[in-house]
């Protein structure tokens, strides 16, 4: 089962409200996209501390219902 755009988008925001949050559907299936969030909350994190704080956003969804997620990450300084 895939996941929307707009579901993506809501997860990553109840986890990082002053998120900017951008969502492409990479091939239009539903199941491959990217993304580029900034916020906050990623200051004085490393790219993979980022990059799991949004997998954790995401519930377990990741690898399930939702199959690929190019992700990009930054705060307001670095975007």
């Amino acid at each position: 089962m895939a996941m929307d755009a707009a579901e993506i988008e809501l997860l990553i925001k109840e986890a990082f409200p002053d998120a900017k949050v951008s969502i492409k559907d990479l091939r239009g299936d539903g199941d491959h996209y990217a993304a580029v969030v900034i916020s906050e909350s990623f200051k004085d994190k490393n790219r993979i501390q980022q990059h799991q704080m949004v997998y954790a956003a995401l519930k377990g969804k990741m690898g399930g219902e939702l199959h690929a997620l190019a992700l990009q990450t930054g705060t307001p300084d670095n975007a």
